[in-house]
């Protein structure tokens, strides 16, 4: 419809005749079909390609600009979830997310740890520079997508891959992958490239560019710089994708999976997302963890942390959440309630509870990691959470049975003046970083 077809008044704030209320609504509807799609491809397919500043921000219907909120400012966001849209769905990934949760989540790491994201970046860029190749006077790739491509790098590495792996098909698989990305990313970004005219001597400059980087006898230097940092992230990234995991599945809203995410997602944007799943072998994973075994909970708990980058244990922490969620349906479609902490780490400390009745579940996660296990060499468990403590309400259950992996915890009175009912961080994560209790 062109703009002159209709009267001023259809688009007035009011309407005085049938044929006015009609032009109006035409005119609304065709309005809302052009904004979300100029919206989309000016933002979703454009400026999060451009604005690359921390990768994990540019998600679908996110702002790349908010960098986290404080624990108040979630609580009260929980809480009003509750009140206003408690069966809205809690997704993680989705067939359009720009990059899978797990991902995400190890991006997320950087944030933590600036000065020495800093450091490496600065070090990989000198020692890349001599792979880049002038193409009209402009180095492919330029500065912006080299930081896109080391941040997809340390975001998308798969856990079972070598750093040194040259001429392994997981490699070669790995390296074709990123090719496919970085130049659907230039397209998208249209600076140097897009989709209507493509720049075909720029895309082939910048995937030599990505081959070179990732060739183990011409970028040793790189690799062997590359491969320490890399590998503290995606540690710290299991933490921070597990404590997202125990949340969503708790948190007001219907938690929703997306194909092929029971394990470890390091997928990128589509087509990569959107590659086979293969469910056989998810389900013989998830019926080798849900039969009956002879060994207890806590030896398989032990078990699935030592080998944590195989992606069981967190299909065992699915598992566990979902069954917990449908034994006591009712307490997480209540109350929500915020949980204090107290302590040297309470800031590294994330809980909340969700009551209904005598039914009372709490879910403690861990944040800032990094700051609680700096090297990463060992999970965040025990005593490296000092005297952390999680308070809870004067009213809440004082024994506790913990879902995931089958400890009995108990609450304590301590305190001077007023006592408080608390539980030491040491025994919520003594087994798992993360903890889901249930009142016994």
């Amino acid at each position: 419809m062109h703009p002159g077809s209709l009267r001023s008044s259809s688009i007035s704030s009011s309407a005085s005749t049938p044929e006015d209320c009609a032009d109006r609504a035409r005119f609304i509807g065709k309005f809302q079909q052009i904004t979300s799609p100029v919206a989309a491809k000016g933002i979703e397919d454009t400026a999060l390609y451009v604005h690359t500043r921390l990768l994990s921000l540019n998600e679908v219907g996110a702002d790349p600009t908010c960098f986290g909120l404080e624990p108040p400012a979630v609580h009260a966001w929980l809480d009003e979830r509750q009140r206003q849209w408690p069966f809205a769905l809690s997704a993680t990934s989705t067939h359009d997310t720009k990059r899978g949760e797990d991902v995400r989540a190890r991006l997320n790491v950087l944030s933590e740890i600036p000065d020495a994201w800093k450091t490496a970046v600065l070090k990989w860029r000198t020692l890349n520079r001599r792979f880049k190749t002038d193409i009209g006077g402009v180095l492919a790739p330029d500065p912006n997508e080299e930081y896109l491509l080391y941040q997809t790098l340390v975001g998308a590495w798969p856990f079972d891959l070598a750093h040194d792996a040259p001429g392994e098909p997981a490699m070669t698989t790995f390296v074709d992958r990123i090719c496919a990305y970085m130049t659907k990313a230039l397209r998208e970004a249209k600076v140097h490239t897009h989709w209507l005219n493509p720049d075909e001597a720029y895309e082939d400059a910048v995937q030599r560019f990505v081959r070179a980087i990732l060739d183990r006898p011409r970028a040793a230097p790189f690799l062997e710089a590359f491969a320490p940092f890399q590998t503290r992230v995606a540690e710290l990234g299991i933490y921070n994708g597990l404590a997202q995991l125990v949340i969503k599945a708790t948190a007001p809203g219907i938690p929703d999976f997306y194909q092929g995410t029971e394990l470890w997602d390091l997928n990128l944007v589509d087509p990569d997302n959107r590659r086979p799943v293969d469910y056989a072998s998810r389900r013989q994973v998830l019926k080798e963890l849900t039969c009956p075994r002879d060994a207890d909970d806590r030896t398989l708990v032990r078990e699935l942390l030592a080998h944590r980058r195989d992606g069981r244990i967190k299909m065992f922490v699915t598992a566990r959440a979902l069954a917990a969620r449908r034994r006591l349906r009712d307490a997480f479609a209540g109350e929500y309630i915020a949980l204090q902490t107290a302590g040297q780490r309470r800031d590294s400390v994330f809980a909340f509870a969700r009551r209904h009745g005598h039914d009372y579940a709490i879910t403690c996660v861990p944040r800032f990691v990094a700051s609680v296990v700096p090297d990463a060499e060992r999970p965040p468990l025990g005593d490296v959470w000092l005297d952390t403590r999680l308070e809870l309400p004067d009213d809440a259950p004082s024994a506790f049975f913990d879902v995931l992996t089958g400890a009995a915890i108990h609450a304590e009175r301590s305190g001077t003046g007023i006592p408080v009912t608390t539980i030491a961080a040491a025994t919520l994560f003594e087994q798992l970083p993360v903890a889901l209790l249930v009142a016994r």
